[in-house]
């Protein structure tokens, strides 16, 4: 039976234990409202998708493959979004669960994944029970990050894997246009962290539903702040990065 605080459209994943599903589920305030995702959901699966992961343009999937490795047991997404990153965390051996908070993308995630509805803040799983936890193209869409990793570090076991994969913080943002990939121009803005829907595109997410910007000291600093320990990086993308990745590790 799926816990009393997980709400929303949630199935139970079939290779976890009743010991995973618990830690600190919802508060009062947490309930769960509109997220900015559920407006876009249709258009990011059926559009954004099929016209930016066809041939993995910007490095996601092998920046993904090269950090997290060949493992087994659970790998919890957060952010899964549509779930479209399953498919190769299983390939790993790995046994994907994905945990986000738009019920609209949840509905397409529902038939790749075990999947429940929750704040990233707050996941619905108990302490220091995963081992292995990623999160893909999301931390801009998170606002309270550096809270986020707190939370990946208390799921994971010790001695359980993080990997961060995630727009370039020194090359793209609303500071940045790439309109000549060839020739990106930075503008200012990078130093300062902020939220801003500004793009040099109308095609993409931030113009859509925003996002948030780390400068990359502040970033890394709040996998260190979370207990975290560094192990390796990755970029994607080319000639100007696009992608950042981390692997970390919770000791």
């Amino acid at each position: 039976m799926i816990p009393h605080f997980l709400r929303g459209p949630c199935r139970e994943a079939p290779s976890l234990g009743a010991e995973i599903l618990g830690g600190r589920g919802f508060a009062a305030q947490d309930r769960i409202v509109e997220a900015p995702y559920d407006a876009i959901a249709d258009w990011y699966e059926n559009e954004f998708l099929t016209s930016s992961r066809v041939g993995d343009p910007i490095g996601i999937d092998r920046c993904l493959r090269a950090l997290l490795g060949e493992g087994s047991g659970t790998c919890l997404e957060i952010g899964c979004g549509t779930g479209v990153h399953a498919e190769l965390v299983r390939s790993l051996g790995w046994s994907p669960v994905g945990v986000d908070l738009s019920a609209g993308m949840l509905g397409y995630a529902k038939g790749r994944l075990p999947i429940v509805q929750g704040a990233a803040e707050r996941l619905p799983i108990a302490s220091g029970t995963v081992p292995a936890v990623i999160s893909v193209m999301v931390h801009t869409d998170m606002p309270e990050y550096p809270a986020v990793l707190r939370e990946a570090t208390r799921v994971l076991r010790p001695d359980g894997v993080f990997v961060h994969v995630g727009v370039h913080p020194c090359f793209c943002g609303g500071f940045a246009d790439r309109t000549d990939l060839a020739a990106v121009v930075i503008e200012p803005g990078y130093l300062d962290g902020h939220w801003t829907k500004a793009s040099w595109t109308t095609q993409g997410v931030r113009n859509r539903v925003g996002s948030s910007h780390w400068p990359l000291p502040d970033l890394l600093g709040a996998f260190l702040n979370a207990g975290l320990t560094l192990e390796g990086f990755a970029e994607g993308g080319a000639p100007v990065p696009a992608v950042l990745a981390v692997k970390a590790r919770r000791f």
